[in-house]
């Protein structure tokens, strides 16, 4: 038996609501309630209200593993500032009308739509994906596009952020869009925090490949980690891509394809992001000299620090110190 969150809404929390309905899969259920349903002592507040709900008091999940009772009635939906869609895996099956209608209020209501791996789904199918981009697991990618066309989906991405909704590519990804979610709500330092109670590795970026080949290297040193360790370290400095190939003691060439497989992403990319992060943790920290934010994460200057903050949150480094800085919230 499942009990719903016992601990009162204080004033202003955002509530979080997970719809489950029959067949839905219980990894990504687990994803939701670790990331946003779990007490945070070590950041000292709890970041979120948080509730399941279903439309049948007996919910049989997945293949009939279990049978998730006790939980809140449907109704719960409609308090969700956050509300997180059904995902089952039987994609053919309608979803429950009662459901989709849920959905479209919450959406009505200007709520933010959440939806792991077959979601996306729930979401398509209560109308309110059309014209919107959206991501789903790579196997089902043909079946989404031909039942819903008029959705822009983007089928190689872990997750996509289309501002009030979000979709992730289910499994792990569901894991990758609840900390990326959490880093919107509450700035970089609390999702990392989230992240390190996770024992869940620096979450990745949403526009990184659902399928990163993974061969069994030839040799044991193959493996990212010490590079990634060593540059992780020395943001500041003027690193290059060619620095990190020298390190590695293998031609950028190579060092390229090893981004590629290991981690989805090339080391251009990782290495500015890594950038970014740093930069906002040290707004949230207090660092109020944007030029002095700018290098020591190794961005360079105020205005590149502004041009990539807003390419990547959506905000200025000023919004962002006025909404996580100290004091912020």
């Amino acid at each position: 038996m499942a009990k719903e969150s016992s601990h009162g809404r204080a004033a202003g929390t955002h509530r979080v609501v997970v719809v489950v309905d029959e067949n839905s899969n219980p990894f990504e259920l687990g994803c939701a309630t670790e990331v946003f349903g779990l007490r945070r002592p070590e950041i000292g507040r709890d970041l979120y209200d948080f509730r399941l709900c279903s439309p049948e008091p007996r919910t049989l999940m997945r293949d009939a593993f279990f049978t998730l009772t006790g939980v809140a009635g449907l109704e719960a939906a409609d308090e969700a500032d956050t509300l997180i869609v059904p995902n089952r895996p039987d994609i053919e099956v309608p979803r429950r009308p009662a459901v989709l209608d849920a959905v479209r209020r919450a959406h009505d209501r200007g709520a933010r739509l959440v939806g792991f791996c077959s979601g996306a789904f729930t979401l398509a199918e209560a109308g309110v994906l059309d014209g919107r981009r959206a991501t789903a697991h790579w196997q089902w990618a043909d079946d989404f596009r031909a039942r819903f066309p008029s959705v822009r989906l983007e089928p190689d991405v872990l997750f996509v952020d289309d501002g009030d909704i979000l979709t992730a590519a289910g499994s792990a990804a569901a894991l990758d869009l609840g900390l990326h979610v959490v880093s919107r709500d509450h700035g970089a330092e609390v999702a990392n925090a989230v992240s390190r109670r996770l024992v869940f590795a620096a979450h990745r970026d949403g526009g990184q490949r659902q399928f990163v080949e993974r061969p069994m290297p030839d040799v044991p040193d193959e493996s990212l980690a010490p590079v990634l360790a060593w540059a992780q370290e020395r943001l500041d400095a003027p690193l290059a891509v060619a620095d990190l190939a020298a390190r590695a003691a293998v031609s950028p060439a190579t060092l390229h394809r090893r981004f590629q497989a290991q981690l989805g992403t090339t080391p251009l990319a990782w290495l500015t992001g890594e950038r970014l992060a740093l930069a906002c943790r040290l707004i949230e920290r207090g660092e109020s000299r944007f030029e002095v934010v700018a290098r020591r994460s190794g961005l360079g200057t105020a205005a590149n620090l502004r041009t990539l903050m807003r390419r990547e949150t959506g905000i200025t480094p000023s919004a962002y110190r006025r909404r996580f800085g100290p004091g912020a919230g």
